[in-house]
């Protein structure tokens, strides 16, 4: 999966509290049936980390250096939508000639879909889908590939009903609550363009972390000493996503040239629009950590982690879970002190040269 090779897609749960010692036996309750009981209907469960198939769940086979590692299985049924097409067409030509007709109705259409859909469906062979799921038991903390809401909500569920409770998603809310034990729900709208409203631009504080990021990149040198971890450095590329409430486009996508540069990302923030996406490279000294980076969900797209040593499998496996916690850890320290200059005597003054950063910003025809 894609855990154990290339780039790597993920959102982040807190857990509020440590599984329960039988988890593994728990998992192995709720595995997913045996894929030649697949009809037409779906089956879902758990199955292994090792693949989609492998429904035997027991400590040698979930366990992976030293990380619990399962996915949620889905198997259906599907017809392609060409084949339907195809034979529905080749049904309806059969029709319209037997009974010596020039068309037919909307009803008979429907009728022959039914008809060939019945037919067809339990020869299809099975297609299966995997969300995947690590645990970090040292961090207390759920990595998974359920980066929509409809795979979070069916992973949420499916791991509620075997533990007992659910993950927490990593928002940035959850953050600053688990890290700072500070609510930011409180926080006044701000406007980052001088020609924009507070009131007339959304609340959001991963809109804010995000576009103060980019101010971070471009107005300061895009360097802090993040506590703990060293120098990092940040920088943001496009595509860019700009998002904001009222009338008007409410949300813009730039991709192609330089869209840093652009006209439309400045004329974007001079509107009051904030950077919903972009692509974000976080580095320390050699090493380098780039991404599709959603402020509001936090959800981390494509992540490229730095080249790391010629390992074994499972070596090799531990040496890249810890170049996504360092990751995590960076990207949440910057998140730390975002918050803090957002809620310090400085921040009107920041907004300031947030102001002169957004009007002055030069741009590429």
């Amino acid at each position: 999966m894609s855990f154990e090779s290339g780039s790597v897609s993920f959102r982040m749960l807190y857990l509020p509290r440590e599984l329960p010692p039988d988890a593994i036996e728990r998992f192995a309750r709720h595995a997913a049936p045996p894929i030649d009981t697949l009809g037409t209907d779906i089956i879902s469960g758990w199955v292994t980390g090792r693949h989609l198939l492998d429904r035997n769940i027991t400590d040698d086979t979930a366990r992976y250096a030293g990380f619990l590692r399962l996915a949620l299985m889905q198997a259906e049924r599907k017809i392609p939508e060409a084949l339907l097409r195809a034979e529905c067409r080749m049904e309806e030509l059969a029709y319209i000639q037997s009974h010596n007709l020039e068309r037919i109705s909307q009803t008979v259409r429907r009728e022959i879909r039914e008809q060939i859909s019945e037919r067809l469906l339990p020869t299809m062979p099975p297609t299966l889908r995997g969300i995947a799921l690590l645990h970090d038991h040292v961090a207390r903390l759920l990595y998974t590939s359920a980066l929509n809401d409809k795979q979070l909500d069916a992973l949420q569920i499916a791991f509620s009903q075997v533990i007992g409770f659910g993950g927490v998603p990593v928002l940035p809310e959850t953050a600053s609550l688990q890290r700072r034990n500070r609510s930011i729900r409180d926080w006044d709208p701000i406007a980052f363009s001088p020609e924009a409203e507070p009131e007339s631009v959304i609340n959001d504080p991963g809109l804010d972390f995000l576009t103060w990021l980019w101010f971070i990149a471009e107005a300061r040198g895009g360097m802090l000493k993040l506590k703990g971890l060293g120098d990092w450095a940040v920088m943001i590329e496009g595509p860019l996503t700009f998002i904001m409430e009222g009338s008007g486009a409410h949300e813009m996508v730039v991709r192609r040239g330089e869209p840093r540069l652009s006209a439309e990302a400045k004329a974007s923030l001079l509107a009051g629009k904030k950077l919903r996406r972009a692509k974000l490279t976080l580095a320390c000294g050699e090493e380098s950590w780039t991404c599709t980076f959603d402020g509001p969900s936090f959800v981390i797209r494509g992540l490229k982690l730095p080249e790391g040593e010629k390992l074994d499998a499972i070596s090799k496996f531990q040496e890249r879970m810890q170049f996504i916690d360092r990751f995590k850890e960076a990207l949440l320290s910057f998140f730390d002190r975002f918050c803090a200059e957002r809620e310090s005597k400085e921040w009107s003054a920041t907004v300031a040269d947030i102001h002169t950063w957004v009007t002055t910003r030069k741009t590429r025809k």
